[in-house]
């Protein structure tokens, strides 16, 4: 049995929190939870997390005073469900002046630049969940042995596209923005672009391939 405990972050936010590692069939859960919260009246928000979904109520248009409960009951009655799957596929500069980091992340991992960028490719990622930034789109599934530890100090500014290592997992960086995690590619195509519907390119449940567009500048 999973542990789970709920509790009122505000007093119009609700949470639903998972104890322990964060899986892709505990993420499934929550999507499905969260879908079937959309579909309720005087939901202001519902927001799927990382081992967490959070439900942001209009208290003069809902009683929220069973909302604790039933995010549980829910929880209980949640299944994995298959969601329509997108595969997504992401060019990658590696190394250079594009991934900085490449180095130190090959020498955490004993492994050659080039078993990096192999090993980095080689995987298919599943989007988590977004959060941080707009369109930031935190992607499991990355091979054990590429997980290496946030920078000690943070970049003042990571640029657009960046594609970067933090600790277990990999993301790209969807717009300038200070962050520490290690920088080792950047791509061109822009995840978050304000011009598109809906903005962010990807989405909880997409499936991620990065492939090799030649080395960073």
């Amino acid at each position: 049995m999973v542990p789970v405990r709920t509790y009122w972050a505000s007093e119009t936010a609700a949470v639903l929190d998972l104890e322990g590692e964060v899986t892709l069939e505990r993420q499934r859960r929550i999507w499905w939870l969260a879908n079937l919260f959309r579909e309720l009246p005087g939901l202001r928000e519902v927001v799927p997390g990382m081992n967490n979904l959070t439900i942001e109520v209009d208290p003069l248009a809902t009683d929220g005073a069973r909302l604790l409960e039933d995010l549980e009951d829910g929880w209980q009655r949640s299944v994995a469900a298959d969601t329509a799957v997108r595969q997504v596929e992401i060019p990658v500069h590696y190394g250079g002046g594009a991934g900085a980091d490449l180095d130190v992340v090959a020498a955490h991992a004993g492994l050659s630049r080039a078993q990096v960028i192999e090993r980095h490719t080689g995987a298919l990622y599943t989007v988590f969940f977004l959060g941080f930034l707009p369109g930031f789109a935190y992607l499991g599934g990355m091979d054990p042995r590429l997980a290496t530890p946030r920078r000690r100090e943070p970049r003042l500014e990571v640029p657009a596209g960046s594609v970067a290592i933090g600790g277990s997992q990999t993301a790209v960086y969807p717009v300038a923005s200070p962050g520490g995690w290690q920088v080792i590619g950047r791509t061109d195509t822009r995840l978050f672009d304000i011009e598109r519907d809906p903005p962010a390119l990807l989405r909880p449940g997409d499936t991620v391939r990065f492939f090799d567009a030649g080395s960073g500048s």
